[in-house]
């Protein structure tokens, strides 16, 4: 294949062409040249638009594919087409499946199921057996096996014995475990936040508590294990604690403190946690039934400021495929989740409170790589064609999905922040 992408803006941090417009000649999945006025030869594909942007590809860090085992909600490929028309080169799957990915079998299906696919799919295997809680998966051979990191997903880590002896495993081999925060006993029944609305609306709260209380106990039992490491200021792509979709002020302080400390340990958000705050859930809208459940205005706040000082690594989607039958439910017995790998740049740029774009772009890109253990890319001669085309001022209407459910507040909505393609593997992939 070659394409010629025509006077694009250069998103880049790690290139000597940030921030320049120029063309970008394509060629067998290499960048073969940059410049201005490239010339044009009849067989070669053009790429133009207006105001178009170009930066290296889109990684997402946290999405439920939910194949095996639920594909009716979605499958590899239904997730991988909304991927790429989000804007996405890479997606980071949770293990969540039927059965759980916690051995060699499930890992490998995962990964032959993704070839051929125009997003690479890199797996996050389970921590514990079936994402139990209780017994160890073989960690260090599903890391030999090409998993990316640890996590059991949607569940978190509630006995502090097996945390430790994970951070022990995983630190030798420069593995990463990726934990979501939460307390469970303190959110059984739970619905959405706990707080004033919770109350109005009669519906069982979830404590900002209970996320809190995990991220100041995981950040605890980090420094035990780092022991005398502790307070050694680590490279950031050597995070060995991750923590997943947090969403509250008291969480960044911690997180922030921590990193200030030296603490080898990051963190992410997800864009829908950026807009929404429990005032939304006031009309029983189930599609903005998340976990966690969306916070105060002023943690939503926080998140934004969490982001800016970089205390916040990554935006990520946290798409979750819930079929109708999970959600037009009443509201108590619906499922949790969101799709929102379509709209994650659109959702951020429409509602943004003066991030940078460059600064954005850096929390879909750089950042995520370097957590996961990515080969590092960047807009160079030379250098592997992993690029993603958008225009962030262009506004379009979010009026269809390729993911198999349909679980958005935003469809119907019209938004700001266009992705125009992706170019990966030696294919374009355009969104129209």
């Amino acid at each position: 294949m070659q394409l010629l992408i025509r006077s694009a803006r250069i998103v880049d941090a790690a290139s000597s062409f940030d921030g320049q417009v120029c063309d970008i000649l394509v060629e067998n999945g290499l960048i073969r040249q940059i410049g201005v006025n490239l010339p044009n030869d009849a067989h070669v594909r053009v790429v133009e638009a207006h105001n178009l942007h170009v930066s290296s590809g889109w990684v997402d860090m946290r999405v439920l594919a939910q194949d095996p085992g639920y594909e009716h909600k979605e499958d590899l490929t239904s997730v991988c087409r909304a991927a790429a028309a989000g804007g996405f080169t890479d997606i980071a799957i949770l293990p969540n499946t039927q059965p759980v990915v916690d051995a060699k079998a499930t890992l490998g299906y995962v990964r032959r199921m993704a070839e051929g696919q125009p997003v690479s799919v890199h797996v996050i295997a389970a921590v514990t057996k079936k994402a139990a809680g209780e017994d160890f998966t073989d960690m260090l051979d599903l890391h030999h096996s090409g998993a990316v990191a640890f996590s059991d997903g949607h569940h978190s880590l509630q006995n502090p014995d097996l945390f430790i002896k994970t951070l022990q495993y995983l630190q030798p081999v420069n593995g990463l475990l990726m934990n979501h925060p939460e307390e469970a006993l303190l959110t059984q029944f739970g619905q959405m936040h706990e707080g004033v609305q919770s109350t109005l609306l009669g519906l069982k709260g979830i404590p900002a508590l209970a996320e809190e209380l995990m991220v100041e106990r995981d950040l605890r039992l980090l420094d035990y294990v780092l022991g005398d490491r502790q307070g050694e200021v680590i490279s950031p792509a050597n995070s060995l604690l991750h923590f997943s979709t947090i969403s509250t002020a008291r969480s960044v302080d911690l997180i922030r403190q921590a990193k200030a400390q030296g603490s080898p340990v990051s963190c992410d958000v997800a864009a829908h946690q950026l807009v929404f705050d429990d005032s939304a859930l006031a009309d029983f809208d189930t599609n903005l039934k998340v976990n966690p459940p969306f916070r105060s205005q002023n943690d939503v706040a926080a998140l934004w400021t969490g982001l800016a000082d970089g205390t916040i690594d990554a935006i990520v989607s946290d798409h979750t495929p819930q079929d109708a039958e999970s959600k037009n439910l009443e509201f108590d017995q619906a499922e949790f989740g969101i799709t929102g790998l379509e709209t994650v740049f659109a959702v951020v740029v429409t509602y943004n409170r003066n991030l940078p774009l460059a600064q954005l772009v850096g929390k879909l890109t750089t950042r995520p790589r370097q957590i996961l253990r990515l080969p590092a890319v960047s807009i160079a001669e030379g250098q592997p064609a992993s690029l993603t085309l958008f225009d962030p001022t262009g506004t379009w209407t979010y009026s269809r999905s390729f993911s198999k459910s349909k679980n958005s507040p935003f469809l119907g909505q019209t938004l700001t922040g266009r992705v125009i393609g992706t170019v990966h593997c030696g294919q374009f992939n355009p969104t129209v």
